[in-house]
């Protein structure tokens, strides 16, 4: 990972995009998300159709190196470590969402899901 990051660091640095605003990040992590989703739009393949349509997975392997390019940014830019959070919030989801309690039963996830909004709004 820690490759990746100095890699990202030399292409923004070499063309003086190494100073952006969180809420830009924020904002093109969403674009590039939307556009991962338009590879989807009036299609639902399944994920051997996917693997086998060689020009959209192309377009989705491309979506999702955006997204993540992005998303290292915004670590970069915050000094965040991306595996450190990464496994806090496996941990948290993990804590969050017992394993005995919601496998196979999408209507316990969903009032496990209820009772932690409930919990934030009061």
């Amino acid at each position: 990972m820690e490759n990746i990051e100095k890699e990202i660091l030399k292409l923004l640095k070499s063309r003086n995009w190494d100073n952006p605003s969180p809420s830009n990040l924020a904002k093109s992590i969403s674009i590039e998300s939307a556009e991962l989703l338009e590879c989807f739009q009036w299609i639902n393949p399944t994920l051997e159709e996917l693997e086998n349509d060689k020009l959209l997975f192309s377009d989705i392997r491309k979506e999702l190196a955006d997204i993540m390019i992005y998303c290292l940014e915004f670590t970069i830019l915050l000094k965040l470590n991306p595996s450190e959070i990464i496994l806090d919030k496996l941990k948290e989801i993990d804590n969050k969402y017992p394993i005995k309690s919601i496998k196979n039963n999408d209507k316990e996830y969903y009032k496990i899901k209820k009772e932690i909004r409930n919990k934030r709004e009061n």
